[in-house]
């Protein structure tokens, strides 16, 4: 069991790398380009358990960081603690927060779900999906509500927008353009992937 688990680890990590620095790691559904990065994470989080999925989760936090100080973006300040605050000359520790809490708990949380929708004796690809949405969601909504909270003054300066109800709405708005397609994508590839993996992980285990 250690060695299929070293080994599955070793996969899902490799994925994580590949997604987060190459096209693969977006899927274009027309009107947004879909992140996949977190998929990994989530899967490799039901597969393996909540400590695997919490390290695979930090791993797409790290990455993220290094990402966004090497090609910062004009959000970048909320995710790396090296790229100055917009409108400010400082740095936040803040970033290292949102980067990382939310990427951990999207290995974590999925587990948590599938297993609690297990005992209510869903169908097994049902509580997958659900998961998947679950995990994936969980990283949105942190991220988006986190920058909104953390870094107000700095969002609403990125966004052209007076700090305000309207300002919310944005981030409402990226929430479910952005977050509920990508929460299906990344239901759909746990419900297919992930199915195969857990008969394959825990053959002969007992």
């Amino acid at each position: 069991m250690k060695t299929k688990q070293l080994t599955l680890t070793a996969i899902f990590m490799s994925i994580i790398f590949l997604f987060s620095f190459t096209p693969l790691g977006f899927i274009n559904l027309g009107f947004i380009k879909a992140t996949l990065v977190h998929i990994p994470v989530i899967i490799g989080g039901i597969v393996l358990g909540p400590r695997i999925g919490a390290l695979l989760g930090l791993t797409f936090g790290v990455l993220s960081i290094a990402i966004n100080t090497t090609a910062p973006s004009a959000l970048s300040f909320a995710f790396s603690p090296f790229i100055p605050v917009l409108g400010t000359n400082e740095t936040s520790l803040w970033s290292l927060v949102i980067a990382l809490v939310p990427r951990i708990l999207t290995g974590v949380v999925p587990f948590y779900v599938f297993k609690w929708l297990q005992k209510r004796e869903l169908k097994t690809k049902t509580s997958l999906f659900l998961a998947g949405v679950s995990g994936s969601l969980v990283n949105t909504i942190l991220v988006m509500n986190l920058i909104y909270f953390v870094f107000q003054d700095a969002y609403a300066t990125a966004k052209q927008m007076e700090v305000g109800a309207g300002l919310y709405k944005a981030v409402l708005s990226v929430i479910l353009i952005n977050g509920v397609p990508e929460a299906l994508v990344a239901g759909i590839a746990t419900s297919a992937v992930a199915f195969i993996l857990l008969k394959v992980y825990h053959k002969n285990r007992t």
